[in-house]
C-alpha cells in the first residue's frame, strides 16, 4: 500500500502545506481521502492526476476537507471522465445536492454515486475499511485500512481513537497546534502523546498542521516523546509512504 499526503495543512493553509487530502493506493486501486483546497493541484504534482481518482472518501464536511470536490468534478468532466463516487458520513448526500444547487451548470455532467456510511465496516473502491466516530465539532469518521493504515480525520486525542488505531503500521493523526494553544476538537502534542502511550503503531505521522506549528516541530515531537516512545514524524505534502 502507498499512502501519499497531498495536503498536510489546515483551514489556514500556507505556501508549503495545502489543505487535507490523502491518496491511498494498492494493487491498481486508488482512493482519495478528503479533498481540501489545493488537493486537485497536488494530485497533478503527484503524477496520479484527477483522471485516475474516481472515488473520494470524506471524513467530514468542513470546508478544508471538501473545498476541491466541485473543482474535481469539473476537471473530470472536462477530461471526458463520466463517473465519480463520493462516500462520507451522514449528510454527505445533502452536501453534494447543496453544492450542485449553487453551481447548477455542473448538474448532470457526471454520473455521481453518493453513499453515506456510519461507524463500522464497509467497502469502497475495492478497499475494506473500518470507520470510527471521532470527537470533532462536526460528525467525523476516522478510517482504518486493515493493519496497514489508519487516518484519524479531525479529532481530539482520546483513548477510543487510540485503541482504534492500535496495531496499525501507519497512523496519520491530527496534531493541529503546539501545547500552548488552548484548543478543543483537535489535539495538542501532549494530549496525543498521552493517549498513544502503550499502543503498538509502526509509525505516526502528524498532520492537519496549522501555521502555529511552524518552527516548533522539534518541540512538538519532544512533547509527544515524553509519553509515547514510538516513531513519530511530521507529514509533508507529496510525501509517499509504502507499507506491506
Amino acid at each position: 500500500m502507498r499512502i501519499t499526503f497531498l495536503g498536510s495543512g489546515s483551514a489556514m493553509p500556507t505556501g508549503e502545506r495545502f489543505q487535507t487530502g490523502i491518496l491511498v493506493q494498492e494493487d491498481g486501486r486508488t482512493l482519495l481521502v478528503d479533498c481540501g483546497s489545493g488537493v486537485l493541484h497536488r494530485l497533478q504534482q503527484s503524477g496520479v492526476g484527477y483522471e485516475n481518482v474516481s472515488t473520494v472518501l470524506l471524513t467530514h464536511h468542513h470546508l478544508d476537507h471538501i473545498a476541491d470536490l466541485l473543482p474535481l468534478m469539473k476537471a473530470r468532466w472536462l477530461a471526458g471522465e463520466e463517473h465519480l463516487e463520493i462516500v462520507g458520513p451522514q449528510g454527505t448526500k445533502s452536501l453534494i445536492d447543496d453544492l450542485l444547487s449553487v453551481h447548477e451548470y455542473m448538474q448532470g455532467k457526471l454520473e455521481l454515486q453518493v453513499r453515506e456510511v456510519v461507524p463500522g465496516e464497509f467497502s469502497v473502491a475495492g478497499f475494506d475499511v473500518s470507520a470510527y466516530e471521532t470527537r470533532h465539532s462536526l460528525p467525523c469518521l476516522a478510517y482504518r485500512f486493515g493493519d496497514l493504515f489508519t487516518f484519524s480525520g479531525d479529532s481530539e486525542a482520546f483513548a477510543g481513537l487510540a485503541n482504534f488505531a492500535d496495531g496499525s503500521a501507519i497512523l496519520a493523526h491530527d496534531c493541529s497546534f503546539p501545547d500552548d494553544v488552548d484548543v478543543s476538537n483537535h489535539p495538542t502534542p501532549e494530549t496525543l502523546g498521552r493517549e498513544l502511550a502503550g499502543r503498538e503503531i509502526g509509525r505516526v505521522y502528524l498532520t492537519h498542521l496549522y501555521p502555529h506549528t511552524d518552527g516548533r516541530h522539534d518541540e512538538m515531537l519532544e512533547s509527544i516523546e515524553r509519553h509515547y516512545d514510538g516513531d513519530v514524524r511530521l507529514a509533508e505534502d507529496l510525501k509517499t509512504v509504502s507499507v506491506e
